[in-house]
């Protein structure tokens, strides 16, 4: 069996896509043995997943051929794999679940994407309290728990009238590094996976646009930064209210369920000047 040889662009793109996951590595202390150890095992899961032939588990020999992992490590890798698990953790869930339903249904907000503050008990608001909102969706889970865990996370805040706030238009903390490194597990694999898909596969490429300049002042950029975080999360914002309207109309069953994941970020740094660089902006 001879390997296709891949194209010559690829290797510098995965070298300049590594840099920063290489120094987020560095900051947190995870090792090159250690990332080494780890690219074994994805290299060969997802060989024995993803490479068969005739739907058949691929043998040991096929998948050091295909992976560059040596058999032995092949064999001992195979024989403790463990599940990945795709899905979001319980904790974060439930979480998104809650803000969704209080950006999105009465009497939570005042229309669709304003949410209202809540009174934080039920015996001060009724229904329309913290209190209830976590009742709509859990009636195992007390409010006060999830409040807690909210004013850790930077989610929510109090006023002087003892009402809820609610600081993000999703459920994405503002502090506390492991739920933080959840929406990064999860978002970077989802963009990762629309980028490859259309690098690789044939038929309707996934939405992956993206704008960028090169020659803007700083002033330009906290402008442009402001508006990406305003304007940006108005259509995320309408992205969510579609969703929920379409999964309470059209119920697909169990087994024919799907999972999106909708994206929108914004980067700068500094950009030494190149007068061999025309100073313009592009899109792609």
């Amino acid at each position: 069996m001879q390997l296709p040889a891949f194209p010559p662009s690829l290797l510098p793109a995965l070298q300049h896509v590594m840099r920063p996951l290489v120094r987020l590595m560095l900051r947190k202390g995870v090792t090159y043995n250690c990332f080494a150890e780890m690219l074994k095992e994805i290299f060969v899961d997802v060989a024995e997943r993803e490479f068969r032939l005739d739907d058949k588990p691929p043998s040991d020999s096929r998948i050091s051929l295909l992976t560059g992992v040596h058999r032995k490590d092949v064999r001992r890798l195979r024989s403790g794999a463990a599940e990945e698990k795709n899905h979001l953790p319980e904790n974060i869930s439930l979480g998104a679940h809650l803000v969704s339903v209080w950006l999105n249904n009465a009497p939570f907000c005042k229309q669709r994407g304003r949410p209202l503050p809540l009174a934080r008990l039920a015996s001060s608001g009724g229904e329309c309290s913290f209190d209830g909102l976590v009742a709509t969706v859990s009636k195992d889970i007390r409010a006060r728990v999830v409040l807690d865990e909210w004013l850790r996370l930077g989610i929510v805040r109090i006023d002087g009238q003892d009402c809820v706030h609610l600081e993000t238009m999703a459920f994405i903390p503002q502090r506390g590094f492991d739920e933080k490194a959840v929406y990064f597990r999860h978002n970077l694999h989802d963009h990762a996976c629309a980028a490859v898909h259309n690098l690789t596969e044939g038929g309707e490429p996934f939405f992956e646009r993206s704008v960028h300049y090169d020659s803007l002042s700083s002033a330009a950029v906290q402008q442009l930064r402001q508006a990406v975080s305003t304007e940006g999360m108005q259509v995320l914002i309408g992205f969510n209210q579609l969703a929920s309207e379409l999964e309470e109309r059209d119920v697909p069953e169990p087994e024919a369920r799907q999972r999106i994941t909708i994206g929108l970020y914004f980067y700068t740094e500094g950009n030494p000047p190149d007068a061999s660089r025309p100073k313009t902006g592009r899109s792609s």
